[in-house]
């Protein structure tokens, strides 16, 4: 519950991020380049936090950092509604991002070291709808209260996640399978850690496999919604009620196929599941940018979301299985961490794209890069899964 809860806020702070950037601008007067820039900083700064945080995480404590991560988070976005200019938000949401990128891949080995191994699919898959969660709950509130309470108090509701994490402090323990490293394992250098992830030829293989997997994922998500409400107004006069009901509906997609893909990786072989999902994302990103009926793109992104975001429901486990636990949650953080980074330009390629060509073409371009999906999944994955001997235990 504390790493579904904790993603959960991350992704209610990003998504009303992007429903309250025209306010934002309005008021601050932003230019679109410097609005676009508070999602990218804060990704940005979530790279910084899966770097200084997992290898932190490794050496002392899941609970202990995870509590840290969610109150830091949420401190800077409260601070987000005093901003007077756009130079101190940006640096609020900078440091709100540090603090988010702990979250995720603490929270992924939490789970991967709380649950049965044969079941680590579907656990790691909660956590990523989590995220979903938190997307659905902006998507619906964030038309009710903005305007009642304005961006500013929008970015108050980021305090309550401080709550949450005292009572995650005092209700839980360490995993069992992370009190029982060795005193040697634990007393790894911070720096090591992420050094151990390309140890070898069959490591470095390995990583650079899932990083690809994590940028292409992030920077397809990112890129559409953080554009596509906007788009959906300008060029179809979707109301913001009636983006958020798009974006809804999209997410129930996402969060169908991140609970699907967790069930079937846990019965069969997860490296052909994320081919059927890769294959299925180039299939409907292309078809859905040749829409042009409103109601057909409302449906078809709840289809297009199951493949191009449900690959999340994955990542936890691949990453889990693929490293042992002095290293686990450094694999999360850094790889996810970094892809995310990667995710953070979707939105400037996109908008820019956009602006010299056209939004369809833009779109339909996007489908190329889950091409190198496939390659990756293909040539550089392990396929093997859910053994922990079969797991690059020779690390550390």
């Amino acid at each position: 519950m504390a790493s579904v809860s904790g993603y959960a806020m991350d992704g209610f702070d990003l998504l009303i991020l992007g429903f309250m950037l025209p306010a934002i601008a309005s008021e601050l007067g932003l230019t679109a380049s410097q609005s676009g820039s508070l999602v990218t900083w804060t990704l940005i700064g979530a790279v910084l936090g899966g770097v200084i945080f997992g290898p932190i995480s490794d050496r002392f404590g899941r609970i202990r950092v995870l509590t840290f991560t969610i109150l830091m988070f949420s401190l800077f976005t409260g601070l987000c509604a005093l901003a007077q200019g756009y130079w101190d938000l940006l640096a609020y949401r900078t440091l709100a991002g540090v603090g988010l990128g702990g979250e995720f891949g603490i929270g992924m080995a939490l789970i991967a070291e709380a649950w049965p191994v044969e079941k680590r699919n579907r656990a790691s898959a909660y956590v990523g709808m989590g995220w979903q969660l938190g997307v659905l709950m902006a998507a619906f509130l964030t038309p009710l209260l903005l305007g009642t309470i304005g961006w500013r108090g929008m970015f108050l509701v980021g305090l309550l996640p401080a709550l949450a994490s005292f009572l995650i402090r005092r209700t839980m323990g360490e995993p069992e399978e992370f009190v029982k490293q060795s005193s040697a394992q634990q007393q790894e250098p911070l720096l090591s850690r992420i050094r151990l992830l390309f140890k070898d030829r069959a490591t470095t293989k390995c990583s650079v496999g899932i990083l690809i997997l994590t940028s292409v994922q992030n920077f397809g998500y990112y890129g559409l919604m953080i554009w596509m409400p906007t788009y959906l107004a300008k060029n179809f006069g979707f109301s913001l009620t009636k983006s958020g009901m798009w974006t809804a509906v999209t997410v129930i997609g996402m969060t169908f196929g991140i609970w699907l893909f967790g069930v079937l990786s846990d019965r069969f072989a997860r490296w052909k599941i994320f081919l059927i999902y890769q294959v299925g994302a180039v299939v409907m990103v292309v078809c859905y940018a040749q829409l042009k009926d409103p109601t057909a793109m409302l449906f078809a992104g709840a289809v297009m979301g199951m493949f191009v975001n449900g690959m999340i429901g994955g990542y936890g486990g691949l990453i889990s299985d693929s490293y042992p636990v002095n290293v686990r949650a450094t694999a999360q953080n850094v790889l996810f961490n970094l892809g995310r980074g990667v995710g953070g330009f979707g939105p400037l390629v996109i908008g820019l794209l956009a602006s010299q060509i056209a939004f369809t073409a833009a779109i339909s371009l996007l489908a190329a890069i889950y091409l190198l999906d496939i390659y990756a999944t293909l040539f550089l994955l392990p396929k093997s899964q859910s053994k922990a001997e079969d797991s690059l235990g020779a690390i550390g």
